[in-house]
Protein backbone atom coordinates (compact mmCIF):
# COMPACT_ATOMS: atom_id res chain seq x y z
CA UNK A 1 0.00 0.00 0.00
CA UNK A 2 1.10 3.56 -1.34
CA UNK A 3 1.07 6.37 1.05
CA UNK A 4 1.21 10.31 1.30
CA UNK A 5 1.70 11.63 4.16
CA UNK A 6 1.99 15.41 4.81
CA UNK A 7 1.73 18.38 4.08
CA UNK A 8 5.04 19.37 6.05
CA UNK A 9 6.02 22.96 6.68
CA UNK A 10 9.64 21.72 6.93
CA UNK A 11 10.96 18.37 6.47
CA UNK A 12 14.95 18.18 8.01
CA UNK A 13 15.79 15.03 6.16
CA UNK A 14 19.50 14.93 7.34
CA UNK A 15 20.16 13.67 3.96
CA UNK A 16 23.60 14.76 2.56
CA UNK A 17 25.65 15.32 6.13
CA UNK A 18 28.84 13.53 6.85
CA UNK A 19 28.95 10.86 9.17
CA UNK A 20 32.17 12.23 10.93
CA UNK A 21 33.15 15.69 12.21
CA UNK A 22 31.04 19.22 12.60
CA UNK A 23 27.74 20.59 10.70
CA UNK A 24 26.55 23.45 10.14
CA UNK A 25 23.18 23.87 10.43
CA UNK A 26 23.51 25.84 6.44
CA UNK A 27 24.04 22.29 5.79
CA UNK A 28 20.57 21.34 6.43
CA UNK A 29 18.55 19.49 3.32
CA UNK A 30 15.15 21.85 4.58
CA UNK A 31 11.95 20.50 2.35
CA UNK A 32 9.20 23.12 2.34
CA UNK A 33 5.56 22.41 2.03
CA UNK A 34 6.69 19.10 1.60
CA UNK A 35 4.87 14.88 1.98
CA UNK A 36 6.67 11.57 2.40
CA UNK A 37 5.50 9.16 0.52
CA UNK A 38 5.59 5.61 2.30
CA UNK A 39 5.40 1.65 1.11
CA UNK A 40 5.56 -1.03 3.28
CA UNK A 41 7.17 0.70 5.86
CA UNK A 42 9.99 2.26 3.73
CA UNK A 43 10.31 5.36 2.31
CA UNK A 44 9.53 5.88 -1.27
CA UNK A 45 10.51 9.89 -1.45
CA UNK A 46 10.26 13.24 -0.26
CA UNK A 47 8.34 15.34 -2.94
CA UNK A 48 6.10 18.59 -3.07
CA UNK A 49 2.57 17.73 -1.49
CA UNK A 50 -0.02 17.22 -3.79
CA UNK A 51 -2.78 15.02 -3.71
CA UNK A 52 -3.35 14.57 -7.32
CA UNK A 53 -0.89 11.73 -7.53
CA UNK A 54 -2.30 8.07 -7.05
CA UNK A 55 -1.83 6.53 -3.70
CA UNK A 56 -3.65 3.95 -2.23
CA UNK A 57 -3.87 6.27 1.12
CA UNK A 58 -3.36 9.40 2.47
CA UNK A 59 -2.91 10.82 5.54
CA UNK A 60 -3.33 14.66 5.58
CA UNK A 61 -1.28 16.96 8.47
CA UNK A 62 -3.65 19.94 9.63
CA UNK A 63 -1.61 21.71 11.70
CA UNK A 64 2.11 23.30 10.62
CA UNK A 65 4.70 20.68 11.84
CA UNK A 66 8.07 20.33 11.44
CA UNK A 67 9.33 16.98 10.18
CA UNK A 68 12.88 15.38 11.82
CA UNK A 69 13.84 11.39 11.57
CA UNK A 70 12.74 9.20 14.95
CA UNK A 71 15.27 9.85 17.32
CA UNK A 72 17.96 7.08 18.36
CA UNK A 73 19.11 6.28 21.33
CA UNK A 74 22.04 4.14 21.20
CA UNK A 75 23.03 3.26 24.67
CA UNK A 76 20.46 2.55 27.78
CA UNK A 77 20.02 0.11 31.00
CA UNK A 78 16.01 0.58 30.91
CA UNK A 79 15.49 -2.57 32.67
CA UNK A 80 16.32 -2.78 36.13
CA UNK A 81 14.62 -3.32 39.40
CA UNK A 82 13.92 -1.43 42.49
CA UNK A 83 15.59 2.59 42.70
CA UNK A 84 18.31 4.01 43.26
CA UNK A 85 17.34 7.32 45.12
CA UNK A 86 19.48 6.59 48.34
CA UNK A 87 22.52 6.40 46.26
CA UNK A 88 21.15 9.83 44.68
CA UNK A 89 20.20 11.55 48.03
CA UNK A 90 23.92 10.84 49.29
CA UNK A 91 25.59 11.92 45.56
CA UNK A 92 24.05 15.31 45.97
CA UNK A 93 25.30 15.35 49.44
CA UNK A 94 28.70 14.66 48.52
CA UNK A 95 29.32 11.34 47.75
CA UNK A 96 31.10 10.29 44.87
CA UNK A 97 29.86 7.12 42.26
CA UNK A 98 32.81 5.38 42.93
CA UNK A 99 32.81 5.56 47.33
CA UNK A 100 29.15 4.17 46.69
CA UNK A 101 30.10 1.00 44.76
CA UNK A 102 32.31 0.68 46.56
CA UNK A 103 30.79 0.54 49.88
CA UNK A 104 28.32 -2.20 48.41
CA UNK A 105 25.72 0.92 46.25
CA UNK A 106 24.98 1.38 43.19
CA UNK A 107 25.38 -0.67 40.96
CA UNK A 108 25.26 -3.67 43.21
CA UNK A 109 22.10 -2.22 44.88
CA UNK A 110 20.03 -2.64 41.29
CA UNK A 111 21.70 -6.40 40.92
CA UNK A 112 20.10 -6.91 44.65
CA UNK A 113 17.05 -5.61 43.29
CA UNK A 114 16.67 -7.03 39.83
CA UNK A 115 17.71 -10.73 41.18
CA UNK A 116 14.85 -9.93 43.39
CA UNK A 117 12.18 -8.94 40.70
CA UNK A 118 10.09 -11.44 38.46
CA UNK A 119 10.58 -11.15 35.10
CA UNK A 120 6.82 -10.00 35.08
CA UNK A 121 7.88 -7.09 37.50
CA UNK A 122 10.62 -5.94 35.14
CA UNK A 123 8.37 -6.31 32.11
CA UNK A 124 6.18 -3.97 33.76
CA UNK A 125 8.75 -0.96 34.76
CA UNK A 126 10.54 -1.62 31.15
CA UNK A 127 6.74 -1.66 29.44
CA UNK A 128 6.23 1.93 31.07
CA UNK A 129 9.69 3.42 30.07
CA UNK A 130 9.30 2.24 26.71
CA UNK A 131 5.70 3.89 26.74
CA UNK A 132 7.40 7.08 27.67
CA UNK A 133 10.37 7.16 25.59
CA UNK A 134 8.61 6.61 21.73
CA UNK A 135 5.85 9.18 23.08
CA UNK A 136 9.26 11.18 22.78
CA UNK A 137 9.86 10.47 19.67
CA UNK A 138 12.21 7.47 20.18
CA UNK A 139 11.98 4.87 17.57
CA UNK A 140 14.97 2.84 17.91
CA UNK A 141 16.31 2.13 21.74
CA UNK A 142 19.50 -0.31 22.35
CA UNK A 143 18.52 -1.84 26.30
CA UNK A 144 21.32 -3.65 28.14
CA UNK A 145 21.59 -6.18 30.68
CA UNK A 146 24.28 -5.67 33.48
CA UNK A 147 22.13 -6.23 36.61
CA UNK A 148 21.89 -9.87 37.13
CA UNK A 149 25.67 -10.78 37.05
CA UNK A 150 24.86 -14.19 36.68
CA UNK A 151 23.48 -16.79 33.95
CA UNK A 152 20.38 -17.08 35.07
CA UNK A 153 19.46 -13.59 36.46
CA UNK A 154 21.59 -12.02 32.94
CA UNK A 155 19.85 -14.72 31.17
CA UNK A 156 16.02 -13.14 32.57
CA UNK A 157 17.02 -9.16 32.13
CA UNK A 158 17.71 -10.55 28.35
CA UNK A 159 14.40 -12.59 28.15
CA UNK A 160 12.40 -9.52 29.55
CA UNK A 161 13.86 -7.18 27.11
CA UNK A 162 13.57 -9.86 24.06
CA UNK A 163 10.02 -9.84 24.86
CA UNK A 164 9.33 -6.37 24.41
CA UNK A 165 11.38 -6.26 21.13
CA UNK A 166 8.63 -8.29 19.92
CA UNK A 167 5.24 -6.80 21.30
CA UNK A 168 6.54 -2.77 21.08
CA UNK A 169 6.04 -0.22 18.03
CA UNK A 170 10.03 0.59 18.94
CA UNK A 171 12.76 -1.44 17.55
CA UNK A 172 15.31 -3.16 20.17
CA UNK A 173 18.69 -3.46 19.55
CA UNK A 174 20.02 -5.89 23.05
CA UNK A 175 23.42 -5.80 24.50
CA UNK A 176 24.72 -8.76 26.71
CA UNK A 177 26.31 -5.84 29.80
CA UNK A 178 27.13 -9.23 31.87
CA UNK A 179 30.62 -7.15 32.58
CA UNK A 180 29.02 -4.65 34.07
CA UNK A 181 31.00 -5.16 38.14
CA UNK A 182 32.11 -8.10 39.60
CA UNK A 183 29.84 -9.30 41.56
CA UNK A 184 30.50 -10.16 45.46
CA UNK A 185 30.28 -14.14 44.77
CA UNK A 186 33.36 -14.07 42.73
CA UNK A 187 36.79 -13.31 44.47
CA UNK A 188 38.57 -12.05 41.20
CA UNK A 189 37.46 -10.24 37.55
CA UNK A 190 39.33 -12.92 36.08
CA UNK A 191 37.62 -15.30 37.31
CA UNK A 192 34.13 -13.84 36.62
CA UNK A 193 34.85 -12.89 33.20
CA UNK A 194 35.81 -16.55 32.89
CA UNK A 195 32.83 -17.61 33.99
CA UNK A 196 31.14 -14.88 31.64
CA UNK A 197 32.77 -16.48 28.62
CA UNK A 198 32.65 -20.16 29.58
CA UNK A 199 28.81 -19.68 30.69
CA UNK A 200 26.81 -16.48 30.02
CA UNK A 201 27.83 -15.71 26.25
CA UNK A 202 27.18 -19.12 24.72
CA UNK A 203 23.66 -19.23 26.87
CA UNK A 204 23.07 -15.89 25.09
CA UNK A 205 24.35 -16.60 21.37
CA UNK A 206 22.36 -19.71 21.66
CA UNK A 207 19.35 -18.46 22.42
CA UNK A 208 19.73 -15.20 20.10
CA UNK A 209 19.03 -13.24 23.03
CA UNK A 210 22.16 -10.56 21.70
CA UNK A 211 24.38 -9.98 19.28
CA UNK A 212 26.64 -7.45 21.48
CA UNK A 213 28.37 -7.24 24.39
CA UNK A 214 29.80 -4.32 26.49
CA UNK A 215 31.92 -3.86 29.43
CA UNK A 216 32.50 -1.42 32.08
CA UNK A 217 36.05 -0.44 32.16
CA UNK A 218 37.10 1.66 34.53
CA UNK A 219 38.57 2.23 38.42
CA UNK A 220 36.21 -0.22 40.92
CA UNK A 221 34.83 -2.28 37.56
CA UNK A 222 37.47 -3.90 34.80
CA UNK A 223 40.82 -2.64 34.30
CA UNK A 224 42.48 -2.09 30.68
CA UNK A 225 44.11 -5.92 30.11
CA UNK A 226 41.34 -8.01 31.21
CA UNK A 227 39.06 -6.08 29.46
CA UNK A 228 41.16 -6.58 26.22
CA UNK A 229 41.04 -10.74 27.30
CA UNK A 230 36.99 -10.25 27.59
CA UNK A 231 36.49 -8.69 24.61
CA UNK A 232 38.58 -10.33 22.26
CA UNK A 233 37.07 -13.95 23.52
CA UNK A 234 33.83 -12.52 23.42
CA UNK A 235 34.89 -11.42 19.69
CA UNK A 236 35.76 -15.03 18.70
CA UNK A 237 31.97 -15.78 19.84
CA UNK A 238 30.87 -13.83 17.29
CA UNK A 239 29.58 -10.94 19.24
CA UNK A 240 29.82 -7.19 17.99
CA UNK A 241 31.71 -4.80 20.88
CA UNK A 242 31.04 -1.99 22.62
CA UNK A 243 32.32 -0.47 25.02
CA UNK A 244 31.74 1.98 28.65
CA UNK A 245 35.35 4.10 28.24
CA UNK A 246 36.55 6.88 29.84
CA UNK A 247 33.66 7.88 32.30
CA UNK A 248 36.71 8.92 35.53
CA UNK A 249 39.47 8.18 33.96
CA UNK A 250 41.08 7.93 30.00
CA UNK A 251 42.17 4.65 28.78
CA UNK A 252 38.64 2.55 27.91
CA UNK A 253 38.58 4.32 24.12
CA UNK A 254 41.67 3.37 22.72
CA UNK A 255 40.77 -0.22 23.82
CA UNK A 256 37.60 0.38 21.90
CA UNK A 257 39.98 1.46 18.96
CA UNK A 258 42.23 -1.11 18.82
CA UNK A 259 39.74 -3.95 18.92
CA UNK A 260 37.31 -2.31 15.85
CA UNK A 261 34.49 -2.24 18.67
CA UNK A 262 31.25 0.20 17.51
CA UNK A 263 31.23 2.76 19.76
CA UNK A 264 32.82 4.06 23.09
CA UNK A 265 30.70 5.23 25.34
CA UNK A 266 30.42 7.97 27.62
CA UNK A 267 34.17 10.07 26.89
CA UNK A 268 33.96 12.26 29.79
CA UNK A 269 37.57 12.29 30.70
CA UNK A 270 38.82 11.54 27.47
CA UNK A 271 42.11 13.55 26.53
CA UNK A 272 43.48 14.84 23.37
CA UNK A 273 44.98 11.10 22.45
CA UNK A 274 41.95 9.41 22.66
CA UNK A 275 39.79 12.18 20.68
CA UNK A 276 42.36 11.21 18.03
CA UNK A 277 42.70 7.88 17.80
CA UNK A 278 38.68 7.98 17.69
CA UNK A 279 38.68 10.78 14.50
CA UNK A 280 41.33 8.16 12.93
CA UNK A 281 38.66 5.07 13.30
CA UNK A 282 35.36 4.05 12.26
CA UNK A 283 34.85 3.37 16.37
CA UNK A 284 31.47 6.14 16.99
CA UNK A 285 31.96 8.47 19.95
CA UNK A 286 28.37 7.74 22.31
CA UNK A 287 28.26 10.62 24.64
CA UNK A 288 25.85 10.66 27.80
CA UNK A 289 25.03 13.90 28.95
CA UNK A 290 21.99 12.51 31.50
CA UNK A 291 25.35 10.95 33.27
CA UNK A 292 26.91 14.10 33.71
CA UNK A 293 23.84 15.68 34.69
CA UNK A 294 22.76 12.64 37.17
CA UNK A 295 26.45 12.63 39.05
CA UNK A 296 26.64 16.59 38.61
CA UNK A 297 30.10 15.73 36.36
CA UNK A 298 32.01 17.49 33.14
CA UNK A 299 29.66 16.62 30.13
CA UNK A 300 31.95 14.95 27.72
CA UNK A 301 34.07 17.34 25.27
CA UNK A 302 31.83 17.19 22.23
CA UNK A 303 33.23 20.07 20.79
CA UNK A 304 36.41 18.90 20.62
CA UNK A 305 35.43 15.31 19.67
CA UNK A 306 33.91 16.99 16.57
CA UNK A 307 36.21 19.31 15.57
CA UNK A 308 38.56 16.58 15.13
CA UNK A 309 36.29 14.40 12.78
CA UNK A 310 35.10 12.23 15.57
CA UNK A 311 31.31 10.78 14.87
CA UNK A 312 29.02 11.50 17.73
CA UNK A 313 26.14 10.00 19.03
CA UNK A 314 24.15 11.10 22.01
CA UNK A 315 22.32 9.07 24.05
CA UNK A 316 20.58 9.35 27.22
CA UNK A 317 22.15 5.79 29.46
CA UNK A 318 18.70 6.23 30.73
CA UNK A 319 19.47 4.20 34.37
CA UNK A 320 18.21 3.58 37.85
CA UNK A 321 21.56 5.16 38.84
CA UNK A 322 23.54 8.11 37.28
CA UNK A 323 20.90 8.74 34.27
CA UNK A 324 17.88 8.44 36.14
CA UNK A 325 15.52 11.07 33.88
CA UNK A 326 15.73 9.28 30.55
CA UNK A 327 14.56 11.82 28.55
CA UNK A 328 16.82 12.17 25.45
CA UNK A 329 16.06 15.13 24.10
CA UNK A 330 15.96 17.73 27.46
CA UNK A 331 19.59 15.70 27.77
CA UNK A 332 20.84 16.68 23.75
CA UNK A 333 19.51 20.40 24.32
CA UNK A 334 21.40 20.96 27.23
CA UNK A 335 24.20 19.53 26.15
CA UNK A 336 24.17 21.33 23.12
CA UNK A 337 23.78 24.39 25.05
CA UNK A 338 27.12 23.71 27.04
CA UNK A 339 28.87 22.19 24.60
CA UNK A 340 28.42 25.32 21.49
CA UNK A 341 26.95 22.65 19.41
CA UNK A 342 24.65 23.69 15.97
CA UNK A 343 21.09 22.51 15.35
CA UNK A 344 22.29 20.24 12.80
CA UNK A 345 24.71 18.54 14.89
CA UNK A 346 22.60 18.00 17.50
CA UNK A 347 19.87 16.57 15.50
CA UNK A 348 22.74 14.31 13.78
CA UNK A 349 23.88 12.74 17.37
CA UNK A 350 20.68 11.69 17.69
CA UNK A 351 19.51 10.22 14.43
CA UNK A 352 21.43 8.54 11.80
CA UNK A 353 24.67 8.83 13.83
CA UNK A 354 23.15 7.23 16.58
CA UNK A 355 22.17 4.57 14.27
CA UNK A 356 26.00 4.23 12.65
CA UNK A 357 26.48 3.39 17.14
CA UNK A 358 24.51 0.57 16.69
CA UNK A 359 25.35 -0.87 13.25
CA UNK A 360 22.40 0.26 11.72
CA UNK A 361 22.65 2.13 8.08
CA UNK A 362 18.79 1.94 7.14
CA UNK A 363 17.48 4.61 9.68
CA UNK A 364 18.18 8.31 11.21
CA UNK A 365 17.43 10.05 7.74
CA UNK A 366 14.28 10.69 5.69
CA UNK A 367 15.29 9.37 2.18
CA UNK A 368 14.42 6.93 0.04
CA UNK A 369 15.22 3.76 1.15
CA UNK A 370 15.40 4.66 4.91
CA UNK A 371 13.15 2.93 7.12
CA UNK A 372 9.96 4.97 7.40
CA UNK A 373 10.33 6.20 10.85
CA UNK A 374 9.67 10.56 11.79
CA UNK A 375 8.43 12.29 14.60
CA UNK A 376 6.63 15.61 13.92
CA UNK A 377 6.75 18.80 16.12
CA UNK A 378 3.65 21.52 16.03
CA UNK A 379 6.14 24.44 14.97
CA UNK A 380 6.83 25.60 10.99
CA UNK A 381 10.54 26.61 12.38
CA UNK A 382 13.01 23.48 13.07
CA UNK A 383 14.88 25.78 15.09
CA UNK A 384 12.19 26.23 18.02
CA UNK A 385 12.87 22.62 19.03
CA UNK A 386 16.06 22.93 20.75
CA UNK A 387 14.63 26.44 21.80
CA UNK A 388 12.59 24.85 24.14
CA UNK A 389 14.98 23.09 25.57
CA UNK A 390 13.38 19.88 24.57
CA UNK A 391 10.20 20.70 26.35
CA UNK A 392 8.86 20.77 23.27
CA UNK A 393 7.87 17.05 22.41
CA UNK A 394 6.81 15.68 19.19
CA UNK A 395 2.67 15.84 18.58
CA UNK A 396 3.20 12.87 16.04
CA UNK A 397 5.12 9.53 15.77
CA UNK A 398 5.10 7.17 12.66
CA UNK A 399 6.95 3.72 12.95
CA UNK A 400 7.68 2.11 9.61
CA UNK A 401 5.18 4.18 8.24
CA UNK A 402 2.34 3.75 10.65
CA UNK A 403 1.26 6.58 13.18
CA UNK A 404 1.92 5.61 16.53
CA UNK A 405 0.60 8.59 18.22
Amino acid sequence: MKSLIGPFSQIITLDQLPLKGLINDEDLDIRKNAGIIEEGGVIVDVVPFSKSGTYDRIEEIKNECVLLPGLVDSHTHMCWGGNRAADYSLRISGATYQDILKRGGGIHESVRKTREASKEELTKGLKARMDRHLNEGVTTVEIKSGYGLSVNDEIKMLEVIQGQAQQRSTDIISTCLGAHVRPAEFETNQDYLEYLVRELLPEVKRKGLAKRVDIFVEDGAFGLNESKWYLEEAKKLGFELTVHADQFSPGGTQLAVDLNALSADHLENSDDKEIKCLAQSNTVGTVLPGASLGLGMKYAPVRKLLDAGVCVAIASDWNPGSAPMGDLLIQAALLGASEKLSTAETFAGLTFRAAQALGLSDRGMIKAGKVADFIAFETDDYREILWHQGKMKPSSVWKNGKRVK
